[in-house]
């Protein structure tokens, strides 16, 4: 009887211990979710050394077909923040959570920091959050349909694009082409020297048959016409006996 009743006792005893374990793991948890606004708002203010300002002009990208600013798309700003942080530091501890923004305006604009995945109370510095956006800048605008110009990381210019080498050398692309116009124009000349050829001999030859044509017919009707009348060729029988 009297271990029956030690079991009960020690049951309730491991009974009573857990629910207080519980309760103060409710308790620490409510204390985290009530302390982090705060905690938020102290790493994040306007005008801050490793803090961020965006802003954001949806109407003027996209006019009718413009988007409103809500909880998601923010939410979508931290997540490809989160994933410029991952490409730039090429690792994969960076969440959301780090991506902490503040100051938010109904003109789209707001600042934003980010904390370390190993310290949530320590700010990653600007710097590298700059070359972090730089890095990642094309697939931010991407995510929401802006550009350079309406999606701005003020005081973060963006990279340019590298310049495109050709294949071919410019000068050799020079070169042809005057090389091609040349033998163009060589060509033009021949073709024309020898239009011109061909068109002097068809003249040439148009005229020794106008020539011909006016000897043969030197007399017509007993009449003498201009040109030079060969009697060797005439059916008059004056010409022709000996």
């Amino acid at each position: 009887m009297e271990e029956g009743c030690m079991i009960n006792s020690n049951f309730l005893g491991i009974s009573l211990f857990m629910r207080c374990l519980r309760m103060l793991v409710r308790i620490l948890v409510l204390l985290y979710l009530a302390g982090a606004p705060a905690l938020a708002q102290t790493l994040c203010q306007p005008n801050a050394s490793n803090g961020c300002r965006v802003r954001i002009s949806i109407k003027t990208a996209l006019g009718n077909q413009a988007y409103e600013w809500n909880e998601n798309e923010m939410f979508l700003f931290r997540a490809t923040m989160a994933f410029a942080m991952r490409r730039y530091y090429k690792t994969e501890t960076y969440n959301v959570d780090n991506i902490i923004m503040c100051n938010q305006t109904l003109r789209v604009s707001f600042w934003f920091v980010v904390t370390s995945p190993e310290n949530s109370t320590m700010l990653i510095p600007k710097a590298d959050v700059e070359k972090a956006v730089r890095m990642s800048r094309h697939r931010i605008n991407n995510a929401f349909l802006l550009t350079d110009r309406t999606l701005e990381f003020l005081g973060i210019h963006p990279t340019l694009a590298a310049p495109v080498n050709p294949d071919t050398p410019p000068w050799l692309i020079v070169f042809g082409v005057v090389i091609g116009a040349v033998f163009a124009g060589i060509i033009a000349l021949l073709v024309s020297s020898l239009l011109q050829k061909r068109r002097k001999e068809k003249g040439m030859m148009e005229d020794g048959q106008d020539e011909e044509d006016r000897q043969m017919k030197g007399v017509e009707n007993d009449n003498v016409l201009d040109g030079i009348y060969n009697r060797g060729f005439t059916d008059d029988d004056r010409f022709t006996k000996l």
